[in-house]
């Protein structure tokens, strides 16, 4: 497993995954390597809308699609930062490159552009983030804690919330209610 990169890819919990944090989550890995790994749980919508969210940044939000939109729980590591998972990638001040379309921004900027042009157009925002040290997620995985699947766009920005975890087991070809909680190895 030395070499394994989860860049662009999704973990999804198993069953047996007692972590109340990560309990039958869906987590878009933005950045693997040999440091540790960063992703944003995309399945954990709160309660706080992004109208409440840009009113306590003191910013406005007059697209009504969009300040009905949840803010989502991403993580236990700074739950009080806010992250804007995004596509297109865009030019932001801090945003970490995903890939050629895919980016996560923790800048003020992002949040203004969204308030004044409505854009990005496709984006999740969430508090806090999951992140791993060096070799914490590949050890998970020895422990048959996460299953892999390669993330599709779709599932985080075209989808609601409860069915992205149910789509991404369908894209691995596993449904979720035949998965054991007793972990084994073959």
């Amino acid at each position: 497993m030395e070499d394994v990169n989860l860049t662009h890819q999704f973990l999804i919990a198993m069953p047996a995954m007692a972590d109340p944090s990560f309990s039958k989550t869906l987590t878009y890995i933005c950045e693997h390597n040999e440091q540790g790994a960063l992703g944003i749980i995309i399945n954990r919508p709160t309660e706080m809308m992004l109208a409440d969210l840009f009113e306590r940044v003191d910013l406005q939000l007059d697209d009504p699609l969009l300040a009905r939109q949840p803010v989502y729980y991403g993580g236990p590591v700074q739950p009080e930062r806010g992250f804007v998972l995004h596509r297109p990638l865009g030019n932001w001040q801090a945003t970490l490159v995903v890939n050629h379309e895919i980016g996560l921004t923790s800048s003020r900027d992002i949040l203004q552009a969204i308030s004044e042009q409505c854009e990005p157009n496709e984006v999740l925002i969430s508090l806090g983030y999951a992140g791993w040290t060096a070799g914490q997620l590949e050890w998970e995985l020895a422990q048959n804690a996460w299953l892999t699947v390669a993330a599709d766009p779709r599932i985080i920005f075209d989808m609601p919330p409860e069915e992205r975890l149910v789509a991404a087991m369908h894209a691995l070809g596993v449904d979720f209610a035949n998965l054991s909680d007793v972990a084994g190895h073959a």
